[in-house]
């Protein structure tokens, strides 16, 4: 079965043809010229187009040139009452795959199209090859030195291979809960087709239905055409739902009726549509309280927690912090050398004394800033030295006055010498993680000397 648009001005042959294909299983949609077609690319996608040429608004010649532009090009077949050498050759050169004139045969349609829907499937696995070929180059092997993810990635290997199983990823922002959703999606049978992520907390309550499920034409203001939602869309693939316990709880009770039947009903219709996807829920939040407050249905959370797994932060596998740090430096510095140092010892002390609220997401943000600090390799104290002013704020605010009451002198002299160790007595750098200029830093390293 495929999705196919088309496009003609001419009611009766859309009619026709979309009568045609329907009978052979297939999805139509209609266009009455290339501006409304191009209206209803944005809004889905399609397996194969079938266009006229002479058209008002905007001809077939311009749609064919704007789809063969596009990041996704589809295969398009051309019919026309007006054939020539030389249209035909111009269309051919546009990108069309077919060109079929009118009146036709039913027989050269149903051809044209089989071909087509072929040539459209190695187009689409040529488009999702070179996504993940980009994807794993530009972010590399996952990082997973620490025990603990250790036996989060082995954990996501083995669901990986059950292409059914709902899979629950617990965690803090920032821990990594969609890299570890792809990994299943890219190490399961459904890898070949599409991942596709939503984050539920971003949709209004108004939309939430109609993004999950689709809409039928005129099912509510505004809604001008039929369109997919993400289930029907990630159909076949992986479909991730990013803080899920955001959903409302109206929303619940439709997913749960998705998840146990397997089939979804978009606003304003009445047909029910077979979908058959795994589905990756993530959510930040404690799901059983929410449950017990009554935010969270029961039956949705018992459906979902089929096989958890749980992504500690970063500040309780401390032995990652480094060797991720030099992932991200590796990517964001424009040049060096493999054999470089990457971090010093100082920037090492930072990086680990940092207690990164924000995790892996955080370090990625804080390396790509020092990266750009430092130009080129090593990163210093120095470059990370608004991290350790971060630190010392959040330290002051939670900082009280012990009874038996503190040394001044020795505290400041304390806290030079961490300076000192951490920029290899580098004074300048010392001086700006203390925030003071290197003329006073030096005047009061001085009298600490003096009065030893």
């Amino acid at each position: 079965m495929a999705r196919i648009l088309i496009v003609d001005d001419e009611e009766k042959i859309r009619h026709i043809l979309s009568i045609m294909l329907k009978l052979k299983g297939h999805q139509t949609q209609e266009a009455a010229n290339g501006k409304e077609a191009l209206g209803l690319l944005e809004q889905e996608p399609f397996d194969v187009i079938i266009t006229d040429l002479k058209m008002p608004e905007m001809d077939g010649y311009q749609l064919l040139q704007l789809v063969k532009e596009s990041d996704n090009p589809i295969p398009v077949i051309v019919i026309t009452a007006y054939a020539t050498v030389e249209s035909a050759v111009e269309a051919m050169k546009k990108g069309a795959v077919d060109y079929i004139t009118k009146p036709f045969e039913e027989g050269q349609i149903l051809l044209a199209v089989e071909k087509a829907i072929g040539l459209s499937k190695i187009i689409q696995e040529n488009i999702d090859l070179k996504r993940r070929v980009k994807r794993l180059s530009k972010a590399g092997e996952i990082v997973c030195v620490s025990s603990a993810m250790q036996q989060v990635m082995d954990l996501a290997m083995k669901v990986a291979a059950k292409a059914e199983t709902t899979v629950l990823i617990t965690g803090e922002s920032g821990t990594g809960k969609e890299v570890v959703a792809r990994f299943i999606h890219d190490n399961s049978p459904r890898s070949k087709n599409r991942f596709v992520a939503l984050n539920c907390a971003a949709i209004t309550d108004t939309l939430v239905e109609s993004t999950l499920f689709g809409h039928e034409k005129g099912a509510f203001t505004g809604a001008d055409r039929s369109k997919q939602g993400v289930f029907e869309y990630a159909s076949g693939g992986t479909l991730f739902l990013d803080e899920i316990g955001d959903l409302p709880l109206e929303a619940q009770a439709k997913l749960l009726r998705a998840l146990q039947e397997k089939t979804i009903q978009r606003v304003g219709g009445n047909e029910p549509i077979p979908v058959d996807v795994r589905v990756i829920c993530a959510t930040n939040q404690d799901l059983q309280e929410l449950v017990e407050q009554g935010h969270f249905r029961q039956d949705l959370f018992f459906r979902i927690n089929v096989f958890p797994i749980h992504i500690p932060p970063l500040r309780e596998r401390k032995e990652a912090i480094i060797p991720l740090a030099e992932f991200f430096v590796k990517k964001f510095l424009d040049d060096f050398d493999s054999s470089e140092q990457l971090l010093t010892d100082g920037a090492k002390r930072i990086l680990k004394e940092y207690n990164w609220p924000g995790n892996i997401r955080e370090l990625a943000n804080t390396m790509e800033r020092a990266a750009i600090l430092a130009g080129l390799p090593p990163i210093t104290a120095e470059h990370l030295s608004f991290l350790y002013c971060k630190n010392l704020a959040s330290d002051k605010k939670s900082f009280k006055l012990p009874e038996e009451g503190i040394n001044l002198e020795e505290l400041e002299k304390d806290l030079i010498r961490q300076a000192l160790e951490m920029t290899g007595k580098n004074q300048s750098a010392a001086a700006k993680l203390l925030g003071l200029t290197r003329s006073k830093f030096r005047t009061r390293l001085k009298q600490l000397e003096e009065g030893r």
